[in-house]
């Protein structure tokens, strides 16, 4: 009946209770950050934007994110041009054991963290290579290439194929028909996974904590920093920057791809009229 009295909407109840449990943790981090006290604990003592000085102030912290600006810019790259020519290859093609194959290469998203890294610092040194800023990368472009796989492969998939074989009819090479035709139209798909997969590398503790050698990334330096109360303001306020730079990345990440999928849907239409 239209008077009826509604009854409390659970699930509303438990999406508002699962997000005030996940993320009230993080507000703590900008909120502290503004804290003029080294002890973190309530009531706050005042209002200061010292500790951001503070971070500008230290060189260690200058080198740490130094390398990860590295890390991360390779391990997007080398993963995003991977995950295309892979996404592509399922998109397209048909092969025997496509499905094992795929289910090997995306088998990093379930295995956890600290088992591909021993098993990675093993196989290291078994090669007798050294740890350095590479090796970081080579793990995190292990971990980084399944999310760009997932992320371009509803991009190819979602190609329309007709006007790759419109520009080769027309005597475009196969290059030139990537270049010219397909690169465009999955642009936006290739600038989300470049922006997910630097964020997944540039916030990476495991791997980079047990594959780098003495240029440290910048979560093993706030690691380390851990260990001195003093230090802990200043990472706080490090960490509030950190997590006003992942909600950015993932929110431009987020809409490239909706781009991507607005962009595809309104070529399928015009194709359709075409025919």
């Amino acid at each position: 009946m239209a008077g009826a009295r509604r009854g409390p909407n659970w699930l509303l109840v438990y999406a508002v209770a699962y997000m005030v449990f996940l993320y009230a943790p993080v507000v703590l981090l900008p909120l502290f950050a503004f804290n003029d006290a080294t002890i973190v604990a309530f009531p706050l003592s005042g209002f200061t934007t010292k500790w951001f000085t503070v971070l500008w102030e230290t060189e260690a912290l200058h080198g740490a994110v130094r390398n990860s600006l590295i890390v991360a810019v390779s391990s997007a790259l080398i993963a995003t041009m991977l995950g295309a020519s892979a996404a592509r290859a399922m998109a397209r093609y048909r092969f025997p054991a496509k499905k094992g194959i795929v289910g090997f290469i995306m088998l990093p998203l379930v295995l956890p963290e600290i088992i591909v890294a021993v098993a990675l610092l093993v196989m290291l040194m078994q090669l007798g290579l050294s740890l350095s800023l590479w090796t970081v990368v080579a793990g995190h472009v292990l971990i980084c290439t399944p999310f760009a796989i997932a992320i371009l492969s509803s991009a190819f998939q979602g190609l329309d194929q007709s006007l790759e074989e419109a520009s080769l009819d027309l005597g475009e090479s196969r290059w030139g028909t990537f270049r010219r035709v397909t690169l465009p139209l999955v642009m936006p798909g290739v600038v989300s996974s470049l922006l997910i997969t630097f964020t997944i590398s540039l916030d990476e503790f495991i791997i980079a904590f047990f594959l780098t050698g003495t240029d440290v990334t910048l979560p093993v330096y706030i690691w380390s920093q851990l260990r001195f109360p003093s230090k802990l303001p200043s990472i706080m306020a490090l960490g509030a920057i950190l997590l006003a730079l992942s909600v950015l990345l993932l929110v431009l990440a987020e809409w490239f791809r909706r781009r991507a999928a607005a962009r595809q849907g309104k070529d399928a239409t015009a194709a359709g009229g075409l025919l």
